[in-house]
C-alpha cells in the first residue's frame, strides 16, 4: 500500500505544486485539507476541492473551525485587547495555529505517515506548521517540497503544466490572506521602509461617504449586539460589523515587527471589524475595570498577543493566562456607541450599569462629595513625605 500524507491545502501555486509532487514523484497517497477559519466561503472552498481532485488528491476534507478559532483564540484577544506592538490585530497569523492543529488531527485520525505543507522559508507560517505539527504528533514526519527545494513560481508552474495541468496563476501585484479576523496584504510597497500601501491595494474599497454612527454591546467582555440586534452567534456579528465598517475603509494599516525568524517584516493589513470591537472593548473597560486591573491586563495581554503570533499558543501559561483574562470580564458589560466616517471613526461614549464613572463620590474637576478640603490636605502631606526626604537629604 502507498504511504499517506495529509497536505494543509489553499489551491494556490504552492500547494498545488505540492499535490502533483509528492504523488507523481514520491508515489504517495496525498489527502489534502483546508481548515476554514472563516476566511473561505462555500464558492471558494467548493472551487479547492474541484481543484485537488483535479490534481490527483485521493480525498478532499474541509475542516470547519471557525467557531473553535472563536472560542479559543478571538475571544481571549478580545479579553486582551491585542494588538501586536500596538497595531496588528494578529489577523490572519492567529489563525494559522488553529489550521495546523485540525490537520494534524485529522492526519492522526486516517493513520498518516507524513503531513505537508506548502511554506516557503522566508516566513512565519513555517515555524507555525512545523512546530504544532511536532508537538501534536512527533511520529508523523513532515514534509515541505516547496522550501527545501527553493523552488521559483516560474518553476512550479512549468511543473505543473509539463504533468498535465493548466490553470491560471497569473501573478497578483500582492498576496493577499483573507480571515475572520481581518485581512493581510503584503508585495510591492510592504518590500520597501520608506513606501505605504495605495488606497487601491486593499480589497474593501471606500464606497460610503458622510457619517454613520454603530453601537457595539458586550456581555463580560464578548460582543452579544450590533445596532441593538443581539446574536448568540459571534462570528455573525463580526461579519455584520465587518460588512458596515469595511465600506468606510476603517482598519487600514501598515504592521512592522520582528519575524519568528528573526528579520524585520512588514505587512499592510484591514480589519475594520477587530478594531472597531478592540477598541470600543477597552474604551468599555476603562470605565469598568479598577486601576490595577487595567494594568496588568495590559502586561499579559501583550504577552498573550507575542506568544501566539509566535506559535506558542500550546504553551500551558496560555491557559493560565486565558483564565485571567476571563476572569477580568465579569462585569465588562455595556453599549459603546461608535461613530464611522471614511478612513476613521469616533468613540463616542459609554453606557453601563458597571461604569465607575457614575458614583456618588464626586465629579471629576466639579464637586467633591465623599471627602473634604481637609482630607485632600492631609493625603497630599502625607504623600510627599517621600518626595520631601529625598529632596531634603540627597538633592540640595
Amino acid at each position: 500500500m502507498k504511504e499517506k500524507v495529509v497536505l494543509a491545502f489553499s489551491g494556490g501555486l504552492d500547494t498545488s505544486f505540492c499535490v502533483k509532487y509528492l504523488s507523481e514523484e514520491k508515489g504517495y497517497d496525498v489527502y489534502t485539507a483546508v481548515a476554514n477559519t472563516g476566511g473561505f466561503g462555500p464558492d471558494e472552498l467548493k472551487s479547492i476541492e474541484e481543484r485537488a481532485y483535479k490534481l490527483g488528491a485521493v480525498k478532499h476534507v474541509t475542516l470547519d473551525i471557525t467557531q473553535e478559532y472563536y472560542e479559543k483564540s478571538i475571544k481571549y484577544m478580545v479579553f486582551g485587547n491585542v494588538l501586536r506592538n500596538g497595531t496588528y490585530p494578529i489577523s490572519v497569523s492567529s489563525e494559522r495555529i488553529f489550521q495546523a492543529m485540525a490537520i494534524i488531527n485529522y492526519a492522526k485520525s486516517i493513520n498518516a505517515d507524513y503531513v505537508a505543507h506548502g511554506s516557503t522559508g522566508a516566513g512565519n507560517d513555517q515555524v507555525r506548521f512545523d512546530l504544532t505539527f511536532d508537538v501534536l504528533a512527533p511520529d508523523i514526519k513532515i514534509l515541505t517540497p516547496t522550501r527545501d527545494m527553493v523552488l521559483t513560481r516560474e518553476y512550479e508552474i512549468n511543473y505543473l503544466k509539463e504533468h498535465g495541468y493548466e490553470a491560471d496563476f497569473k501573478k497578483l501585484e500582492y498576496s493577499i490572506n483573507k480571515g475572520l479576523w481581518g485581512t493581510s496584504i503584503g508585495g510591492k510597497e510592504t518590500l520597501h521602509s520608506e513606501q505605504t500601501l495605495p488606497a487601491e491595494a486593499y480589497p474593501s474599497q471606500v464606497t460610503k461617504q458622510g457619517e454613520e454612527t454603530v453601537t457595539l454591546t458586550f456581555e463580560k467582555g464578548e460582543i452579544c449586539a450590533v445596532n441593538g440586534e443581539t446574536s448568540d452567534n459571534k462570528i455573525e456579528l463580526i461579519n455584520k460589523l465587518e460588512a458596515i465598517a469595511s465600506a468606510y475603509g476603517i482598519g487600514r494599516d501598515m504592521h512592522i515587527g520582528d519575524t519568528i525568524i528573526g528579520i524585520k517584516g512588514r505587512v499592510g493589513f484591514e480589519a475594520a471589524a477587530p478594531m472597531l470591537i478592540i477598541n470600543a472593548h477597552k474604551m468599555l473597560e476603562k470605565h469598568t475595570l479598577t486601576k490595577w486591573q487595567q494594568y496588568w491586563k495590559d502586561q499579559l495581554g501583550t504577552w498573550y498577543g507575542m506568544f501566539l503570533h509566535e506559535a506558542q499558543y500550546l504553551e500551558p501559561v496560555m491557559r493560565d493566562i486565558e483564565q485571567f483574562l476571563e476572569s477580568s470580564q465579569q462585569r465588562v458589560s455595556g453599549t459603546v456607541t461608535v461613530k464611522l466616517r471614511p478612513l476613521g471613526y469616533t468613540l463616542v461614549g459609554v453606557e453601563s450599569p458597571f461604569d465607575l464613572m457614575k458614583t456618588n463620590f464626586g465629579e471629576y474637576g466639579e464637586v467633591n462629595r465623599a471627602w473634604s478640603a481637609d482630607d485632600v490636605k492631609g493625603f497630599t502631606k502625607i504623600l510627599a513625605n517621600p518626595l520631601k526626604i529625598y529632596f531634603s537629604k540627597q538633592e540640595k
